[in-house]
């Protein structure tokens, strides 16, 4: 871009203002890519460009916090770089991605980090960050997190409970990545799935002859990510660490949030599109090419009810955040495993029409507000990873990344004419009633009536700031309060036995004086509750002196008379 449009000023006159908790008719001024004024009838110099946004909605440009771009995964690489996959973002009025740098087993983060970002610097099309994925876990990974976030502008890390011998952390290594998170002041983002018994419900489906797409769905059943979702919150509780977790995809697991939540732990959710719009029914079509086509992790849940059950969690603010969690995958790589279902690479596209399809069924639909849709799908990403109030809100001082929404335009979504890459669309043909129509990233007009007006290389790497207040001021004075201190008494001066040294536990009877027959617990030589008969003809009170009679006072019944 030229620095003159750089410097561009845009008057957005005679819309209505959205944020995340009140909706005004208001008029905003931008110039040097800031907001400068909100409100009516205002006063500013001449040469502004007017977009007229007469009834139409002016809100914050969408957060996508989860994006997998220009990534190789799964013997794959994913349909999208940063060029066309931020330019897709801008189509559907998102303004900023975070990306992931996932490094391979023993491969250091910091070289995964730079390696991302050699890629994503000259291609980006709008303001991106980064999550670095905690993929191993040592003193060397420990180190070089501090280092990420003191001098890269790294705030998030992303810890696996799931893929077995590639990504996954046992319990040990979560509870000392978690515990390094807070230390650090970094966003823990959690991937709850289990994945032992993942990896053996796997092979139990391939032995029953099991290798479709389905398979997906058969070897991750929801259960595993509830009971993985609440040990997660358990070990964070414990090292009094703010957990966010990511792709909640079950009404299991969004109980398990919302448990937590009403028990006063500090935990946030994030769930996709994919799993609050459609369910895993696909995985069960005949065409192998669609099913395959919906193979993400978590799986899609096949009881048709989920979705609904996680838009209204997104509604009373249970779920906090809509990601894409954009993979794109061609058909012919997800057909690495056509015969095998764990080698179908994971991953769904959805950055081009998240915010779309979410006000198709969440607006649309009656189950959020368009305040609460501004919180799903900008502010509260925003607040969580220390961007708010420069992003995920539109007041003066504020970066000037602003979609205008028309709510009452709409477009039918098409796999031939979309921005994203890859050749599939799972909501190819879904007529969506809210569009975005002018989309400003920075202050320069970047997307407006479905012409683009960006260039390769015009977004930047946004550094994120660590310690977010939205996640850390309630803990930390929880802390505090809640610190474990010793009991102040008297030192004990009276007299000490030394102890017996043995080898063995003093536990009753002595394994060095074992009796005849084991110790009971009457105590006396005979048990009467146990027969004293033995086979061999000797008795247990053979060696005990004998009467040769026994004169008997008192026979059962009572003393007879003398009468009788």
């Amino acid at each position: 871009m030229s620095s003159s449009s750089a410097m561009a000023r845009i008057l957005i006159k005679g819309g209505k203002v959205v944020n995340d908790d009140c909706t005004q008719e208001a008029d905003v001024y931008i110039e040097n890519g800031v907001v400068q004024q909100v409100g009516r009838e205002l006063m500013i110099p001449g040469g502004a460009k007017v977009i007229d946004a007469s009834r139409k909605l002016v809100m914050p440009g969408g957060i996508d916090t989860s994006v997998h771009l220009q990534e190789t995964f799964m013997n794959a690489s994913t349909a999208d770089d940063y060029y066309s996959g931020t330019k897709a973002a801008l189509a559907g009025g998102t303004t900023m991605v975070i990306g992931h740098v996932l490094p391979e087993k023993n491969e250091s983060l910091l070289e995964a980090y730079e390696s991302c970002r050699s890629m994503a610097d000259p291609k980006a099309c709008c303001d991106y960050a980064l999550h670095v994925g905690v993929t191993w876990w040592g003193p060397k990974v420990q180190a070089e997190m501090e280092k990420l976030v003191r001098e890269h502008g790294v705030n998030s890390f992303q810890l696996f409970m799931a893929y077995k011998d590639m990504f996954m952390l046992r319990d040990g290594e979560l509870f000392q990545a978690l515990q390094h998170c807070k230390d650090i002041g970094a966003v823990a983002r959690v991937h709850a799935e289990n994945g032992e018994l993942v990896a053996e419900g796997a092979k139990e489906a391939l032995d029953l002859g099991i290798n479709g797409p389905e398979g997906i769905e058969i070897s991750r059943p929801e259960e595993l990510e509830s009971e993985a979702t609440h040990r997660a919150i358990t070990i964070a509780n414990r090292v009094h660490c703010p957990v966010y977790l990511v792709n909640v995809s079950s009404m299991s697991a969004g109980d398990v949030v919302a448990t937590a939540k009403m028990q006063g732990k500090v935990v946030h959710g994030e769930t996709t599109l994919a799993h609050a719009v459609l369910n895993g029914l696909q995985y069960y079509h005949q065409d192998w090419a669609h099913a395959a086509a919906y193979v993400t992790v978590p799986p899609l849940r096949l009881d048709p009810n989920t979705p609904n059950f996680l838009m209204s969690l997104l509604g009373n603010d249970t779920l906090n955040v809509v990601s894409s969690d954009h993979r794109p995958f061609t058909i012919n790589q997800k057909a690495m495993g056509k015969d095998d279902f764990t080698k179908i690479p994971h991953g769904v596209p959805g950055i081009q029409d998240r915010m779309s399809v979410l006000w198709e069924r969440g607006v649309v639909g009656g189950k959020l507000d368009e305040n609460q849709f501004v919180a799903v799908t900008s502010s509260n990403a925003a607040k969580i990873y220390n961007l708010y109030p420069r992003k995920g809100r539109i007041v003066p001082g504020a970066d000037a990344d602003i979609v205008v929404w028309d709510p009452e335009g709409s477009k039918t979504i098409s796999v031939e004419s979309q921005v994203q890459g890859g050749d599939t669309n799972l909501y190819d043909g879904l007529r969506c009633h809210g569009v975005p129509i002018v989309t400003i990233s920075r202050g320069r007009l970047v997307y407006e009536n479905g012409v683009f007006t960006c260039a390769e290389g015009s977004g930047k790497f946004y550094p994120l700031r660590t310690f977010p207040d939205f996640l850390y001021k309630k803990m930390v004075q929880r802390e505090k309060c809640q610190a474990l201190k010793p009991v102040e008494r008297e030192p004990y001066t009276g007299e000490v036995v030394e102890g017996v040294v043995s080898g063995k536990r003093d536990f009753g009877c002595s394994d060095l004086d074992t009796p005849t027959r084991p110790c009971t617990r009457h105590g006396g030589v005979r048990d009467l509750h146990e027969s004293s008969f033995s086979l061999s003809g000797a008795q247990i009170d053979d060696s005990l002196p004998k009467r040769s009679s026994a004169r008997i006072l008192a026979p059962p019944g009572g003393r007879s008379s003398g009468i009788w």
